[in-house]
């Protein structure tokens, strides 16, 4: 007969202890590798130490538009100068931006994937051919063992598997290696104001939430300026930035 647990904390804390529980290989997965995949980002990699690690999961975290997006084109630019990257594709990729951050798309493999399951069967299939450097895929609710076999694939490959979502769940959470959390911290508005201003950039505040080999809660700033910025700047503080510090989550 199932045990029901009440909702709350007691039923998050079991569902971490749950996701922590030897599934064959995880404990020895779980663990980065000592290659490192650079953000392009200076003072990012700097908090990072060097990179997402290869050969393991990564997360990058936050609300719609908080930055995240562009991270991840500094590392898929990086990865397909050198190289070959792949992204499960549930509809939010829009390769115009991707090519204007320097990603070359001939060197790009985007897979089209709507559902969860879906999702997940596209990552194991790329992480299997071990012909990618990094593998992106959208944060999807999945069991343990799915996290597991993925992580395992991903050292196995020597590849960085790289999840986009707003808050990694439990089981995600106790598997990924390195976790960030992004938030929009400031706007650049080029030009005349009014309705003929042109956005000129953003700030993003991109905070290590957890780090395998390292304390968490170094943070950074990256400013990215669009392609068609020019002339006087105006920049706009956006309100108070909110990191994940639930149960689920690393608190900061």
């Amino acid at each position: 007969m199932p045990v029901l647990l009440p909702a709350g904390p007691k039923r998050e804390a079991f569902q971490a202890l749950k996701a922590g529980l030897d599934l064959g290989s995880a404990r020895r997965s779980v663990f980065a590798g000592d290659r490192l995949v650079p953000t392009g980002f200076d003072e990012l990699d700097r908090a990072l130490g060097g990179g997402f690690s290869r050969g393991a999961i990564g997360t990058l975290e936050g609300a719609g538009s908080s930055g995240r997006t562009a991270i991840m084109a500094g590392l898929l630019a990086g990865a397909t100068a050198r190289g070959l990257a792949a992204s499960v594709d549930d509809g939010a990729l829009y390769p115009p931006a991707l090519a204007g951050a320097g990603v070359r798309l001939e060197r790009l493999l985007v897979v089209p994937a709507q559902n969860a399951i879906g999702i997940a069967r596209a990552a194991d299939i790329l992480l299997r051919s071990r012909a990618f450097e990094i593998v992106v895929m959208p944060e999807v609710q999945l069991q343990a063992t799915v996290w597991s076999r993925l992580a395992g694939l991903a050292h196995k490959a020597d590849t960085l598997l790289l999840t986009l979502g707003a808050q990694a769940r439990t089981e995600l959470a106790y598997f990924a290696s390195v976790r960030l959390g992004c938030a929009i911290e400031r706007v650049l508005w080029a030009n005349e104001s009014g309705p003929f201003c042109e956005l000129g950039g953003y700030d993003i505040c991109a905070r290590v939430l957890k780090h395998r080999h390292a304390a968490p809660g170094a943070s950074a700033r990256i400013r990215v300026m669009t392609s068609n910025t020019g002339g006087f700047l105006r920049e706009r503080a956006v309100g108070e930035r909110h990191f994940f510090t639930t149960a689920r989550t690393m608190a900061i």
